[in-house]
């Protein structure tokens, strides 16, 4: 073997490491973490990308990038033709590449991956959309010709913004309607910051502006509007919802309505879309706790532990009621946790909280857990163990425990068929019991990934075309 063969080999083996912050000093910003490739680091790792004739790794994704293809533009050094090959088919690649688990996804389907490292294919999709965006070279397409066709969607996150794009791409009017005043739904109120620059989603709903899409905010689609008006008065000629799961869940147990004890949405929502991290140009109240308890083990847990350290906590800890290895958020934002000093309790769940004089939350009583057989989710189920309690001191505590689907408009809305869990039932490709209706996003399954929803919003987008473009067998909802 030459001795160039042996350095490729080695090349190979292990990815190119992301620059980031280091985790003292960023534990006390809002500023993001990784601080992405230079030029030079991301042609090396694109370099270790094998560009297999059956790249299996697009059966991954949800919205079937060409990642050969996009790998292999960074490799020749033409940044900005990367970036317009990804969007072919994903319209919010600087916010995918940030949030979205490619190591579930792409990543794990990647046959380097079989030996050695996978390719970074998430941090290689961030690099060449930041490229694009900060050196000004996105090029808009130019309009396709006006279908004649209006479309409304509701709820601007990720996959009503995934529709609007796509549609409006083949000639269709799209019109989405908001219920806050910006739009990005999660990805503006519940990502922090440090995680997706609020910027980078403006630059991302900036592009679909000029595809032609036109915005509604402080619409709360179910009140301000129906689905009814929107189809029947409105002249839409069809309407997609993806309005998410919004309701909190709490765990019913004694002192919830103590002051000092949030759902992760509103802490979360209050941070970031309100910015009361920078307070005080922002006037945002918010609870800054000193002992901060957050309960709960995915994404939104470890978002709402980071944020509540970098509002000035001196201890955060994370109450999960599984062990370690049960952990459901990204192995990525637990690492980051622990080396900003996260502290985490496992095997443990809070059964009440205690309130002083004021009414503020001053302990949480907990009791020890031990795992017993697997549950519907394959993870093994935590069993409480009878009289092993103790006390944590907080004076802010955080329930991230999940959250349910969002009621506002499935309430108000008729000839919706709901599941037994209140979520929207719709059939392969989006399509609800509503004629004129489809969904998609965790108002159909529940709360998940970005790029999940926006896959949902992809087949939705295609399902309306054909429609709308004279399909004459319309499938319907299969149930749920």
């Amino acid at each position: 073997m030459s001795d160039r063969t042996k350095d490729d080999k080695q090349l190979r083996k292990t990815r190119v490491p992301m620059p980031e912050q280091d985790p003292e000093a960023r534990g006390r910003n809002f500023d993001e973490v990784p601080l992405g490739y230079t030029p030079q680091q991301a042609q090396a790792e694109a370099r270790r990308c094998l560009q297999c004739k059956k790249p299996v790794c697009i059966d991954g994704c949800p919205v079937r990038v060409d990642i050969p293809g996009f790998i292999k533009l960074i490799v020749e050094g033409d940044f900005a033709a990367a970036a317009r090959k990804i969007k072919e088919t994903n319209v919010l690649p600087a916010i995918c590449g940030r949030v979205c688990p490619q190591e579930e996804q792409c990543e794990v389907k990647c046959l380097l991956g079989k030996r050695w490292e996978p390719v970074a294919v998430g941090r290689l999709e961030r690099f060449a959309a930041d490229f694009e965006r900060e050196h000004n070279l996105v090029q808009v397409p130019a309009p396709a010709e006006p279908i004649g066709k209006r479309v409304a969607v509701v709820g601007s996150g990720p996959a009503g913004l995934t529709v609007a794009g796509d549609l409006a791409a083949l000639g269709y009017e799209v019109t989405v309607f908001e219920a806050f005043h910006k739009p990005g739904g999660v990805l503006m109120y519940g990502i922090p910051e440090f995680r997706l620059p609020k910027a980078i989603v403006e630059a991302e709903v900036g592009y679909l502006k000029e595809l032609g899409v036109r915005f509604e905010m402080n619409q709360v689609v179910g009140k301000t509007i129906t689905i009814e008006e929107l189809l029947n008065e409105e002249g839409f000629h069809a309407v997609f919802i993806g309005v998410g799961a919004g309701l909190p869940w709490f765990m019913g147990i004694p002192g919830e309505n103590l002051g000092g004890v949030y759902s992760a949405n509103e802490y979360l929502t209050r941070a970031n879309l309100m910015k009361a991290y920078a307070f005080p140009e922002y006037d945002t109240p918010i609870v800054r706790g000193r002992q901060v308890c957050v309960v709960g083990g995915g994404n939104v847990a470890m978002d709402s532990a980071r944020t509540a350290l970098r509002l000035g906590a001196g201890k955060v800890t994370v109450l999960y009621r599984r062990s370690r290895d049960e952990l459901p958020a990204r192995r990525e934002e637990v690492h980051h946790a622990e080396e900003e000093g996260i502290r985490f309790e496992f095997l443990c769940a809070p059964v009440a909280y205690l309130g002083d004089e004021r009414g503020m939350v001053k302990q949480a009583r907990c009791r020890k857990m031990e795992l017993g057989e697997p549950d519907a989710s394959g993870r093994r189920r935590p069993v409480p163990l009878d009289g092993e309690e103790f006390l944590v001191d907080t004076d802010l505590v955080i329930v991230a425990i999940g959250s349910g689907a969002n009621p506002l408009l499935t309430k108000e809305a008729r000839g919706l068929d709901l599941n037994r869990r209140g979520y929207l039932v719709t059939n392969e490709a989006g399509r609800t019991s509503q004629r004129q209706v489809w969904a998609g996003g965790d108002i159909v399954t529940g709360s998940a990934t970005v790029i999940l929803a926006m896959g949902a919003g992809k087949k939705a987008a295609e399902d309306v075309h054909r429609l709308l473009s004279g399909d004459p067998h319309p499938t319907q909802p299969s149930g749920g």
